[in-house]
């Protein structure tokens, strides 16, 4: 849908603060001086196995939205679609773990809405509260700014690799890739993904907020590359600032390389370049492999934040304080696109 946000008019209304006008992460709305409603909405068919992991998944990142914008979950309602024939005792497991997320947010669940469908999905609408002032927006960074990152990049890879060799894949195939040399999935890999992808963002937004942080997105479909573009794009109108950032440093999860020789990927390690290509240039230190990585899709990924220069200190501190990793991958630069060294 953001390819087409260019044939939707900005909503002309005083109180909405970010609207259709703006390929921001969530549409804000100023409710009086000091309170602004946080919404948006996301969901998915499954990724794993177990239904109530898949709706924890679902459910935390439909929420990051709200966490990319600076705001606080307040509420939520169920978005689901399920086969006419799927077993009750499934579906209740897919919203019993999404509503253990909802409820660590600090948020409700009040109700939703769901429909029969082939192929399960579920997510949330999400509402969200933040001061005015404080809204964390994609165009917010500035030059001398520091850019960090809150999660390793790998969860659609890794996810790509258990559907390719899970429980359902034929002996026939098995023996085939393995003749091929492609690996078969380390559970414990899958288990680091899932613990990844279930992670609320909420400490890492809270740490941005303390920071005074104005500009931050969160890394999902686009990959770091294709949602840093947006960053610097919009960054760039606003301020003439774009994205450095250093292969070197951007963390992985255990096991992505490995499944990325062996060719575990998903569409977007192709379709991203292809639309975001143009804004992005390489060094020619920068592997073939850590390209991929850095345009791959990813699921409930982490924060991609552009801290103060003076904030650095409150941001590491807090992040610590709550046990929340980060990882320093750039800076912000005069110039424009995103610069991969």
């Amino acid at each position: 849908m953001r390819q087409l946000a260019g044939l939707f008019p900005a909503t002309e209304n005083p109180a909405v603060l970010v609207g259709l006008g703006e390929p921001d992460d969530a549409a804000v709305y100023q409710l009086d001086e000091t309170r602004a409603l946080i919404k948006t909405t996301d969901f998915f068919t499954p990724i794993v196995d177990d239904p109530w992991t898949y709706g924890a998944i679902a459910a935390a990142n439909a929420m990051s939205d709200v966490y990319a914008m600076g705001g606080e979950v307040i509420l939520c309602l169920n978005i689901a679609g399920f086969p006419e024939d799927l077993d009750a005792a499934t579906i209740a497991q897919i919203l019993a773990g999404g509503a253990t997320k909802v409820r660590e947010a600090g948020g409700v669940i009040v109700g939703g809405h769901t429909v029969t469908n082939p192929e399960p999905f579920y997510g949330l609408s999400v509402t969200g509260l933040i001061h005015p002032d404080h809204i964390m927006r994609k165009g917010g960074s500035r030059p001398g700014d520091r850019l960090f990152l809150t999660k390793p990049l790998g969860s659609g890879i890794i996810t790509t690799a258990a559907k390719l060799t899970g429980a359902g894949e034929s002996r026939t195939h098995r023996l085939a890739r393995r003749a091929q040399g492609k690996p078969d999935l380390d559970v414990r890999h899958l288990d680091a993904a899932i613990a990844s992808m279930a992670k609320l963002n909420r400490a890492a937004a809270r740490a941005a907020q303390a920071a005074n942080v104005r500009a931050a997105t969160d890394i999902t479909g686009f990959g770091l590359l294709g949602h840093s573009s947006e960053m610097a794009v919009a960054s760039g109108q606003a301020a003439g600032a774009g994205l450095r950032i250093r292969a070197a440093d951007v963390p992985s999860l255990p096991g992505v390389w490995e499944y990325i020789a062996a060719g575990y990927l998903t569409r977007g390690s192709t379709r991203n370049p292809d639309h975001f290509g143009g804004h992005v240039r390489f060094a020619t230190s920068v592997t073939p492999a850590q390209r991929t990585l850095l345009w791959e899709a990813e699921t409930s990924g982490g924060l991609l934040l552009a801290v103060p220069a003076v904030g650095v200190e409150a941001f590491r501190t807090t992040c610590n304080a709550a046990g929340q990793e980060c990882w320093e991958i750039g800076e912000v630069v005069v110039g424009e696109g995103v610069a991969v060294v």
